[in-house]
């Protein structure tokens, strides 16, 4: 059964300055995710904006937005295909159980000035 559906879509450009500002990625960004992110040289700052856009539509998803979760513990990473896949933990691991998530299904995209994501989330098996 589907619990819900987010979408989101973030301007590279905003990743693009928040590059230039000490600190900021590391608050937002799991320190497994910029590893990935920004191994892609000069396609991180796309691999960043389409990760906060998934980001964000987890919070949609789950339906009370990102409002108590430390973006930290949502976790995009790529499965050994290339697949993305969100991982959960802590507080965005608590957030989901609570909606009645099981699942989380991820699907990214981007192209020059934008990142999209949409996730979904399963539930009652």
């Amino acid at each position: 059964m589907i619990i819900g559906v987010g979408l989101d879509v973030v301007h590279v450009s905003r990743m693009e300055r928040w590059t230039s500002i000490p600190g900021l990625l590391e608050r937002y960004f799991h320190p497994d995710e910029l590893k990935a992110a920004l191994s892609r040289g000069s396609s991180a700052t796309l691999s960043l904006a389409a990760r906060f856009a998934a980001k964000e539509a987890f919070g949609k998803a789950i339906g009370i937005g990102l409002h108590g979760i430390t973006l930290k513990n949502i976790l995009v990473i790529n499965n050994h295909n290339g697949k993305p896949c969100l991982e959960v933990f802590g507080n965005a691991l608590q957030a989901l159980k609570v909606a009645g998530g099981e699942r989380v299904h991820l699907s990214l995209t981007h192209e020059r000035d934008n990142a999209l994501a949409m996730v979904v989330i399963e539930g009652g098996s």
